[in-house]
């Protein structure tokens, strides 16, 4: 800090004795340099004044929401949340470095920098905004993805990152962490989805080498034993004890409450798996023009496929999938929200998709605000733990998400309506989590005490949620952006929506809905 006038020093204090006159003025001028790394930055302007600063941020927000789809609806609800989500987004967006572009820190107060899980599904969930975002996202996950085999920060080649830090944050923790083990997959869902709305074949080509990257490490790194499942063990005291997308130290835990050792094989990854293998087939089948590849792809992804509704899935409770494997390949028994993720991810069979969504919406892990991440017949349900028993939002937008992929309209509606009724009880602005307790013995959600408010892929939510609503899905092969929803939408969505400026394959679209039918129209 750089004061313009001399003052007395006075311990940390600088102290100013002032005698003014009738009419006299003082001023006293604080330049504020911040600091990365040690190094000061020096202000470009020799003088800021206080209220620059918002103005510059209110000019951005005005210019970002200019550029994202606008919606006009008569349900409250999804009126506000929508814009909420917009505006807390726009506050979390951040430069990769040297890039024009930006993309998306995980959350406030605390994770204001890049996590790999959180950016990648924040941008799955926004791409009705366009490509924008992802585009960084993935060049930027790119630049940052492991070269070199270091146990020391959890990274092995082809991995990609989990969390980056910088100043003091880096020396307590690590500059740079690789602990994830669903990141890397998730890197290709995303790259084959931007390719499946923008149809941008240049895009694909030049991110082709760190997908095959990512491929393999999936194949040497990710699946430790060569049983055919992606596990997850830490190599570094510091780091993570649980590496999936609920990695607090206690979330794997069997139905009787004990906690799973590791190598864990966690459900949800070995979904994403499959899903990444089956995308970059077709990647590699129509962009890349490698059919040896796209057809090995598909081979490992059915065998996957099939090994995995052997190994995963239990009679015990009416049918389900457990939550992982552990390290001596036993079942973690526990019913718990990940199992919705299967149905986004398409490795669930005709056959066992019922059992999936009765599981799903029934009393157990259903409170009526939204899926639980366990279910409260488990003996380490508590409906204020972390990852044992609350309600994310983006989980839920992920689930509704793969119910209206198989066409379960009335489930995935019947999230949509629950948790954007829960945002209104947060300001319009879902945080990160909040309790698992029963709608029924509660006239409102209840907060969890440090849920991060805006967080990324909670702000993503209500977005996918009215994609899902809507049944809007691109059509590469047309270049459309098309419609799966239901012949008529429910009451309580109001009587008229539109939503427009939505952009794919570089053009504009519209959407409306009248008496419940939607419609879909180049803009």
């Amino acid at each position: 800090m750089i004061l313009s006038q001399r003052g007395e020093i006075e311990g940390h204090k600088v102290v100013y004795r002032l005698e003014l006159g009738p009419r006299e003025s003082w001023e006293l001028r604080l330049d504020i340099l911040a600091s990365i790394d040690g190094d000061s930055v020096t202000p470009r302007t020799a003088e800021r004044r206080f209220g620059e600063e918002l103005t510059r941020v209110r000019e951005s927000l005005a210019a970002w929401q200019l550029r994202v789809p606008q919606v006009r609806a008569d349900w409250d609800q999804l009126d506000r949340s929508f814009f909420q989500s917009v505006s807390d987004l726009a506050s979390l967006r951040m430069r990769g470095d040297g890039r024009t572009g930006r993309m998306p820190a995980a959350g406030m107060p605390w994770f204001m920098t890049v996590f790999g899980r959180d950016t990648l599904i924040t941008c799955l969930q926004t791409l009705l905004f366009g490509p924008e975002l992802a585009r960084t996202a993935l060049e930027v996950l790119a630049e940052l993805q492991a070269r070199d085999d270091n146990a020391d920060v959890d990274a092995e080649p082809g991995k990609i990152v989990h969390e980056l830090r910088s100043g003091k944050a880096a020396q307590k923790w690590f500059r740079t962490y690789y602990g994830t083990v669903d990141a890397t997959p998730l890197f290709l869902v995303l790259l084959s989805e931007v390719w499946r709305w923008t149809d941008d074949a240049a895009f694909m080509r030049e991110l082709k080498e760190p997908a095959l990257a990512a491929l393999r490490w999936i194949d040497e790194f990710g699946d430790r034993d060569g049983d055919g499942f992606v596990e997850y063990e830490r190599r570094t005291p510091r780091g993570l004890e649980n590496q999936s997308w609920k990695d607090s130290h206690d979330s794997q835990r069997f139905h009787d409450g004990s906690l799973a050792q590791t190598p864990i094989a966690p459900v949800e990854v070995q979904g994403y798996v499959y899903d990444a293998k089956l995308r970059t087939a077709e990647l590699a089948r129509e962009v890349w023009r490698d059919r040896q590849l796209a057809e090995r792809l598909e081979r490992e992804a059915e065998e996957l496929k099939r090994a995995f509704n052997e190994r995963f899935w239990t009679d015990a409770r009416g049918g389900y999938y457990v939550l992982a494997l552990d390290g001596e390949k036993r079942q973690v028994d526990s019913l718990c929200s990940n199992i919705g993720h299967l149905l986004w991810s398409g490795i669930v069979p005709s056959g066992r998709v019922d059992a999936v969504v009765d599981q799903l919406m029934g009393a157990e892990l259903w409170s009526g605000w939204g899926v639980r991440t366990m279910s409260s017949g488990d003996a380490g349900y508590n409906p204020l733990s972390y990852h044992n028993g609350t309600v994310w939002p983006h989980d839920n937008s992920l689930i509704a998400h793969g119910l209206g992929l198989h066409n379960r309209w009335p489930e995935a509606q019947r999230i949509v309506r629950r948790m954007l009724s829960a945002g209104s009880h947060f300001g319009y602005q879902l945080p990160e989590v909040f309790a698992g307790l029963p709608r029924a013995e509660t006239p409102f959600p209840i907060a969890y005490p440090t849920a991060a408010r805006p967080q990324a892929w909670a702000a993503g939510t209500p977005v996918l949620l009215l994609q899902v609503l809507l049944g809007l899905q691109p059509d590469r092969r047309r270049g459309q952006l098309v419609t799966r929803a239901p012949e008529e939408l429910p009451s309580w969505a109001g009587r008229s929506l539109r939503l427009t400026g939505i952009r794919a394959f570089d053009r504009a679209w519209d959407v409306r809905v009248e008496h419940g039918h939607v419609t879909v129209d180049e803009a």
